[in-house]
């Protein structure tokens, strides 16, 4: 059987569509492996099919390793999902003035619990653009102080 590149390209696109109805995040991995099988397929013709298999299964391998060496590890400095508790103590920039009984924002370097910019509330007048520290999540609202 003469397997050409296109095949690999039908190939990989299925295994990433596959990812769509599996909640795995691991078989995307396969069919970028796919794919680029695809592009050495287009750009070096004629591998024998036991050499197609080997690559592909030397890609895949690639890829998975560079998911959990590489873009795993920059996945999670992001923070996105992480516990109140956790957010206790990080440093903002105040963007809107807070006073008690009234709103502001505050915005962080990096995204916390899925968000750059959070409504904030404090028990004392802080000015905009005032460095301010969380001391506690309530509700929807951080509750910040003078960092």
């Amino acid at each position: 059987m003469n397997i050409e590149w296109w095949h690999w390209t039908v190939v990989g696109i299925a295994l990433i569509l596959a990812e769509l109805a599996l909640p795995s995040f691991f078989v995307i991995w396969f069919g970028i492996a796919g794919l680029a099988m695809a592009l050495v397929l287009f750009v070096a013709p004629g591998l024998s099919l036991t050499a197609q298999l080997a690559s592909w299964t030397a890609l895949s391998l690639v890829m998975v390793v560079l998911w959990f060496r590489v873009f795993k590890a920059s996945f999670h400095k992001t923070r996105i999902g992480t516990s109140g508790g956790e957010v206790i103590g990080e440093v903002g920039l105040l963007v809107g003035a807070v006073a008690p009984f009234q709103r502001g924002k505050v915005r962080f370097q990096r995204p916390l619990l899925g968000a750059e910019e959070w409504v904030c509330l404090a028990e004392n007048p802080i000015a905009a653009g005032e460095r301010v520290r969380v001391v506690a999540v309530e509700g929807s609202f951080l509750k910040v102080v003078k960092a």
